[in-house]
């Protein structure tokens, strides 16, 4: 089977699982889940193609190994997320932009938690991106060690072997296994449809407050004597009543 990559070759999933097995495929879930350098790989399209090639039997892998080992290694990459967010606490937020690193995508993990909370770390699962950058924004949150691991352990199982398993289940059916290039294509996005929104909101909301800021000090200037705009009387009102 040949998929389509979406970017380098080395990013096709396909490509990934034939070349490094269930071993580069464990590596990379662990990298994609709370490693800096790991938010640029294919999350849920790996799984899925994982979980499809398994059920087709062109991935010689026991499925229910595979969820187990998967959901593991996503664990254990939001714990080093954490371990390393804990360490490097608001040094992460003055490092500067590099062409791996982006300061606006620690602002959207920052965000999306402050926003969800301690469910954030299950909601971002799903979300590329944000998964990596999340458990390292509740380090440097000084997030309950003991709400961490309940909810990173939750969002780990689901994402990990959910959509593992969606791809075995759907890749039983002949019409998914001979349309799995726009399959991926569509899955890719779909994962990308939540940053989209988290965007427009972010410019909406920026252009509000920009906008009330603006109409602040407007409102400031012409209640402040003698300041240009303001009508002549405005400053002198306490004497004419003299």
């Amino acid at each position: 089977m040949t998929t389509l990559a979406l970017g380098p070759s080395w990013l096709d999933p396909d490509f990934l699982l034939d070349k490094f097995g269930l071993i580069g495929l464990l590596v990379i879930v662990f990298a994609e889940s709370g490693l800096l350098i790991g938010f640029f790989l294919p999350g849920d399209s790996l799984l899925f193609t994982t979980g499809l090639l398994i059920t087709t039997d062109k991935l010689d892998v026991n499925l229910w190994l595979a969820c187990l080992l998967i959901s593991l290694a996503a664990v254990l990459g939001d714990q080093a997320g954490y371990l390393f967010g804990k360490k490097v606490g608001p040094a992460l937020f003055k490092r500067p932009d590099s062409r791996l690193f982006k300061q606006e995508n620690v602002a959207k993990a920052h965000e999306f938690f402050e926003k969800h909370g301690a469910k954030s770390l299950v909601l971002a699962r799903f979300v590329p991106i944000v998964r990596t950058f999340t458990p390292i924004i509740a380090g440097v949150s000084g997030m309950r060690y003991r709400a961490f691991l309940t909810y990173n352990i939750l969002g780990g199982v689901l994402w990990g072997s959910g959509v593992t398993l969606l791809g075995a289940w759907l890749g039983k059916h002949e019409f998914v296994e001979k349309n799995i290039e726009p399959i991926l294509i569509l899955i890719v996005l779909l994962s990308v449809i939540p940053i989209v929104i988290e965007y427009l909101r972010g410019r909406s909301k920026a252009k509000k407050e920009g906008a009330a800021a603006g109409e602040g000090t407007a409102a400031a200037s012409a209640e402040t004597p003698g300041a240009p705009g303001t009508p002549p009387s405005a400053g002198r009102g306490r004497h004419a009543k003299r």
